[in-house]
């Protein structure tokens, strides 16, 4: 009876022991960010298709420069997410830091070329294919980082419609926006939800 005793301590030993390596080890493999494609994404496309509708509407300057609530929205939510990334796990891994630091870089990046475009006059002839290409580079770095097909899928084909607002020129300029926000769904919130998907079922091995 001891020995049955011993050998059924040992067994489960060895599976408490099986049971904390797996965990350390899927712990040190989780994948985690499921939030930040979506971010960006919903701001983005929301405020885009808003100011598309204000500017159908109104037609007043000001509509034109609603894009501003990008970057302010966007780029909190992102550190947020991190950092809400970091308490759950305990670490902050150089992938987190480098989409983090990138994102802002295309925020900061948006915001500069935006007010630039708007001072020399060339706003309405190419910042949506600019803002487009931003977000598909953003969403194909973002994927190669994370090594998540459908994310790098995604920001190629963004990256292809965002020629499409070159062509959009004069009265059709206000359509350029839905082009963008379009753009806006296809490499961000698609992904970012296939994403989120991938996260929560990988925490339920």
């Amino acid at each position: 009876m001891n020995n049955e005793e011993t050998i059924i301590s040992t067994i489960r030993q060895e599976l408490d022991i099986i049971r904390s390596t797996r965990a350390q080890v899927m712990s040190q493999q989780e994948p985690t960010g499921e939030n930040l494609f979506l971010a960006w994404g919903y701001p983005t496309a929301i405020v885009l298709f808003l100011e598309f509708l204000a500017l159908q509407i109104w037609n007043e300057d000001w509509c034109s420069w609603l894009w501003v609530g990008i970057p302010l929205i966007g780029t909190p939510l992102m550190a947020y997410f991190l950092n809400e990334d970091y308490e759950r796990t305990g670490r902050r891994t150089l992938e987190q830091n480098i989409i983090l630091v990138m994102w802002i870089f295309i925020g900061f990046a948006s915001c500069v070329g935006g007010a630039a475009m708007g001072f020399i006059g060339v706003f309405p002839l190419c910042y949506c294919a600019y803002q487009g290409l931003l977000i598909g580079f953003g969403c194909f770095m973002t994927g190669i980082i994370l090594h998540f097909r459908p994310n790098i899928i995604c920001g190629i084909i963004a990256s292809f419609l965002s020629v499409i607002p070159l062509f959009l020129q004069g009265d059709l300029w206000p359509w350029q926006l839905l082009v963008a926000s379009i753009i806006s769904v296809v490499a961000l919130i698609i992904p970012g939800h296939l994403f989120h998907n991938y996260v929560k079922n990988y925490e339920s091995i």
